[in-house]
C-alpha cells in the first residue's frame, strides 16, 4: 500500500475536482466546486498560496498548464459552459487571455497539444462538441474550430505525442501529426486528425468496425507519452468497470491489446512521464498503479485509498 508523503490544505470551501502540477513541478493548480482555482508555489514540503482565480460561475472540473515556452498559461473548464485561458502577466497578477462561453452545456475536459504544434487547446463539452483553440500571433488571439464529436456528450480529450513511438530509436525523419483521442457518452473512443488540405478536424478510421466502444460511458482517455514505448498506446476507462489498453499496429490501426476489469466504475486514467506506469482511479475511492510485465500481462503494483473518500465524487 502506498502512503501519503505530503498533504496540502488548499482552503477550498467545497469539493476539489482536479489538481495539476506545472511543467517544472513548482506550482500546483487546484479546481473546485466552490467555483475557484487556486495556485500554490510548492517547494519541498512547503506550499504557499500564490493566487486565487475567480472567473467561473459553476464547479470547475479541470485545469491544465500550457508549456512554459508560452509563459505562465493555465486553462480551465467548468459546469458553467465556459473555457477560460489565464495568463500570469506579473507574479500573482493573472489575467483572462481568452474566454469561450458558447457551449450549450458543461465544458467537461481540456488538454493542451504538444508545444511543437503551437499554443493549441482542445476542449470537450457535454453538448457533444469539441473545440480546438489555436493561438495566432497575427491576431493576438485564439481561433476556435468546433465540430460534433460524441452523441450525448464529450467526457475526455487527450493529445497524441508529437514524436511517434519508436521514432527516437529508428533515426528516421518524421513529420509531427496533429492527433488527439476523445471519449464520450456514446461509449465510443475516437481519434481525430487535422486535415491540412481541408483545414479541418476529421475522424480517423483507426479502429476495426464497432471495436472502438466500451459497454458504458467512456469517462477518461489518456494517450501515453512516446518516450520508451515501441508503439502508440492509449488507455481508456469507463463506467462499465473496465480499462482498455489500445496499441497501434504497423498499418496505423489501433487494436484492443489488454482489458483490465474492476469491481467499480472507473473514472480517470493517467500515464507516468515515461509512459510505462498507468494510474487508475476507481469508484471505490481507490487509485491503483499498473505496469505491463515482460510476458505482456498487466500487474497491479500498489493502490492508494483516499483518506477523505466521502468527498471524492465525479461530475455526471
Amino acid at each position: 500500500m502506498a502512503s501519503t508523503t505530503h498533504t496540502i490544505d488548499t482552503g477550498h470551501e467545497e469539493m476539489i475536482h482536479d489538481a495539476q502540477m506545472d511543467y517544472y513541478g513548482k506550482r500546483l493548480a487546484t479546481a473546485s466546486s466552490d467555483r475557484s482555482i487556486r495556485i500554490f508555489d510548492v517547494v519541498g514540503e512547503q506550499h504557499t498560496l500564490a493566487a486565487t482565480l475567480s472567473g467561473h460561475d459553476g464547479p470547475v472540473w479541470q485545469v491544465a498548464w500550457a508549456h512554459p515556452k508560452f509563459g505562465t498559461v493555465l486553462a480551465s473548464c467548468s459546469y458553467d459552459k465556459r473555457v477560460i485561458i489565464w495568463k500570469e502577466e506579473n507574479p500573482g497578477n493573472w489575467l483572462k487571455l481568452f474566454e469561450d462561453s458558447s457551449f450549450d452545456a458543461s465544458a467537461n475536459s481540456i488538454s493542451w497539444a504538444p508545444h511543437t504544434h503551437g499554443l493549441v487547446l482542445a476542449a470537450g463539452s457535454a453538448d457533444g462538441t469539441i473545440s480546438v483553440y489555436t493561438y495566432h500571433d497575427q491576431m493576438k488571439n485564439f481561433q476556435p474550430q468546433r465540430f460534433t464529436a460524441h452523441t450525448g456528450g464529450v467526457n475526455a480529450v487527450s493529445w497524441a505525442p508529437d514524436v511517434p513511438s519508436g521514432a527516437l530509436l529508428s533515426n528516421q525523419a518524421f513529420k509531427p501529426v496533429k492527433r488527439f483521442v476523445s471519449g464520450g457518452c456514446d461509449c465510443r473512443v475516437v481519434i481525430w486528425g487535422f486535415d491540412d488540405s481541408r483545414q479541418s478536424w476529421e475522424e480517423l478510421k483507426l479502429f476495426d468496425k464497432d471495436d472502438n466502444k466500451h459497454g458504458d460511458w467512456v469517462r477518461d482517455v489518456a494517450w501515453a507519452p512516446s518516450v520508451g514505448l515501441p508503439t502508440g498506446t492509449i488507455a481508456t476507462c469507463s463506467e462499465d468497470k473496465s480499462v482498455i489498453i489500445w496499441t497501434e499496429e504497423p498499418n496505423g490501426m489501433f487494436k484492443k491489446a489488454h482489458r483490465l476489469n474492476f469491481d467499480h466504475k472507473v473514472w480517470r486514467v493517467s500515464w507516468s512521464v515515461m509512459g510505462n506506469i498507468l494510474a487508475v482511479s476507481q469508484g471505490d475511492n481507490k487509485v491503483s498503479l499498473w505496469k505491463e510485465s515482460l510476458d505482456g500481462t498487466w500487474k497491479n503494483l500498489t493502490s492508494v485509498k483516499d483518506a477523505n473518500s466521502d468527498e471524492v465524487k465525479q461530475n455526471a
